[in-house]
């Protein structure tokens, strides 16, 4: 098997038999373990009996590990970097060392595993494939109101946390009335839920529950979303645009699906 200087290796979400064999055998032959916060990722290290060495890396010091990890490197010594759980990355540290990594010709890999993203979206069923992922919601209400706006023609997924999720719904019905979403907490363990409902239906759902753990969410798109682009497209098409161009126009402008604009560009 190939060896790579820099391991980007996913933990599990909640569930720890869902490691692969791949990551226990990666984080047991490098130098050092790069995680964000030391006290989690020991107590899996202790599960699975790996002795490797960690230091702190989170988004308060990546800049400052930069040049201490690309020292290490240079010495021929390998690292792994980890999350408290999931896929690095992913609303998680690492983008910083991973752009320094790449400018500086060392070798990096990710390794395949646990994300909260694609174990909630396998268990959603959806009209189509697009969707946006927006991360963590911001917390002012116009801020999620411009999001909803914008990706109103493709599912918009997002994580929240339980103490907010409750003010996000309140906000999203508020600006779609008669949207749909899918809630989804505790995933992988043995309290997972999976709610999929009208938004007004949802927030009956979860009034009288005490939420735990970190949420993954989908407000789905709109219905018939794309109906208004008809003006838009023939505006384009009158001041020369093709139809490739028009389609990447307005999927930037309004965050709606470029192939289906195309296809109405054609038609």
């Amino acid at each position: 098997m190939k060896e790579y200087d820099f391991y980007i290796v996913p933990t599990p979400i909640g569930n720890l038999g869902d490691i692969t064999n791949r990551a226990i055998d990666v984080l047991n032959s490098v130098d050092i373990i790069a995680c964000e916060d030391m006290r989690v990722t020991q107590k899996l290290l202790n599960h699975f009996d790996i002795k490797t060495k960690c230091i702190s890396y989170h988004k308060f010091n990546e800049k400052e590990r930069v040049n201490y990890f690309l020292n290490i490197l240079g010495e021929g010594k390998k690292i792994a970097l980890v999350s408290d759980a999931g896929t690095p990355l992913f609303c998680d540290p690492g983008a910083v060392i991973v752009d320094e990594l790449r400018k500086n010709n060392f070798t990096v890999t990710s390794l395949a595993g646990a994300n909260a993203v694609a174990t909630f979206l396998s268990q959603v069923p959806r009209k189509g494939e697009d969707f946006v992922f927006v991360g963590f919601l911001p917390k002012p209400k116009q801020q999620i109101e411009n999001l909803l706006n914008k990706y109103k023609s493709t599912d918009i997924v997002f994580y929240d946390s339980p103490n907010r999720v409750m003010n996000t719904l309140q906000t999203i019905h508020a600006c779609r009335p008669n949207s749909r979403v899918a809630i989804g907490r505790e995933l992988t363990k043995i309290f997972e839920e999976i709610v999929i409902n009208d938004t007004e239906k949802v927030i009956e759902h979860f009034e009288n529950n005490i939420l735990k753990g970190e949420i993954v969410g989908l407000v789905f798109r709109e219905k018939n979303s794309n109906d208004d682009f008809s003006d838009k497209i023939e505006l384009l098409k009158s001041k020369g645009f093709k139809a490739k161009e028009i389609s990447v126009i307005l999927s930037e402008l309004f965050g709606a699906n470029k192939n289906d604009i195309y296809k109405k560009c054609i038609n």
